[in-house]
């Protein structure tokens, strides 16, 4: 095991609406949006992300989502896989257990956001954080907001606290 030296960081980014939101954004929102998005981050040789059930993690790019859309390369870090593993665990336990997920509020992105700053001192592109504020600030976005407060996004992959 690499005790030393720089590990890579990606973020792995996905458009849940597979290319309908930027056919269909400013039609349905009266603004434009390129993605609906979905991220994990990608260190250690695997992809963290978080979901209805908790954090998860499976091979880069092997959940259901197959393949991402585009990767965002975050730097490098010094954090062992080791540390990395006891915090990801921890925020498992607290901040980022199954039950606090909200599609809006505490998302995927706002964990990976999180973790990016926790590995690199960055944060994720703000277009992507910014979404759900840009959805819920148009008409169409309030009145769908209890239909969509309920979607829970869950890829699969294996839960790091064990909890299914």
């Amino acid at each position: 095991m690499d005790h030393s030296g720089a590990h890579p960081v990606k973020l792995y980014v996905y458009d849940m609406s597979r290319g309908m939101a930027r056919q269909m954004s400013l039609l349905m929102l009266g603004k434009q949006l390129d993605g609906i998005w979905h991220t994990a981050v990608v260190v250690h040789g695997k992809e963290f992300y978080f979901v209805g059930e908790g954090i998860n993690h499976c091979s880069p790019g092997g959940s259901s989502l197959g393949e991402p859309d585009f990767v965002v390369d975050l730097g490098s870090t010094e954090v062992p896989e080791e540390i990395f593993m006891v915090y990801l665990t921890s925020l498992g336990e607290s901040t980022y257990r199954g039950d606090k997920y909200n599609l809006f509020e505490h998302n995927c992105n706002a964990f990976s956001n999180e973790v990016a700053q926790f590995l690199t001192g960055k944060k994720i592109p703000s277009y992507i954080t910014d979404l759900p504020s840009e959805v819920l600030s148009t008409p169409f976005g309030q009145a769908l907001r209890p239909l969509l407060d309920s979607i829970v996004i869950n890829p699969g992959g294996s839960n790091i606290t064990g909890q299914r």
